[in-house]
């Protein structure tokens, strides 16, 4: 999760919501990515997304079932799917996001039961420090 951290900092710093994810397989990082949705004009620029594309190049599969998803915030339904599809194994997150999260909140996506594959789920990870990333990107934007 440090690494996930590291990476929303830094998304925050160039003016991004602070967001960051790392992907690990076989217990090595392999991808570390964080929030880009304005510097790449891609609304799908997430950090989930980011690093599950990294992922998937760097290991030349589009599977990644023996892989764990660690991010700063609870994914939202574009993020949750995307891990849905990758086969993802495990998920860890910090921050809950009441208003665009879909793992505990809003559509509850694994919990679906079209949706064909369920990750183990663990949150809370790292929350503080993640939630506190978030409250203070905010706070300062709406003080400007």
């Amino acid at each position: 999760m440090r690494r996930a951290l590291d990476a929303a900092a830094a998304a925050a710093q160039a003016g991004e919501v602070p967001v960051g994810a790392a992907l690990v397989w076989r217990g090595d990082v392999i991808a570390v990515a964080a929030n880009a949705p304005r510097a790449l004009c891609d609304p799908t620029a997430h950090a989930e997304m980011r690093v599950i594309r990294e992922a998937a190049a760097e290991l030349g599969r589009d599977r990644l079932e023996d892989c764990e998803l660690w991010v700063t915030l609870e994914p939202c339904a574009m993020c949750a799917g995307a891990i849905a599809h990758a086969r993802i194994a495990r998920l860890y997150y910090g921050a809950s996001d009441p208003k665009g999260g879909a793992i505990e909140h809003g559509p509850r996506l694994f919990g679906q039961p079209t949706v064909h594959h369920r990750p183990d789920v663990y949150g809370g990870i790292g929350e503080v420090e993640a939630a506190d990333l978030l409250r203070t990107f905010f706070r300062e934007r709406r003080t400007v």
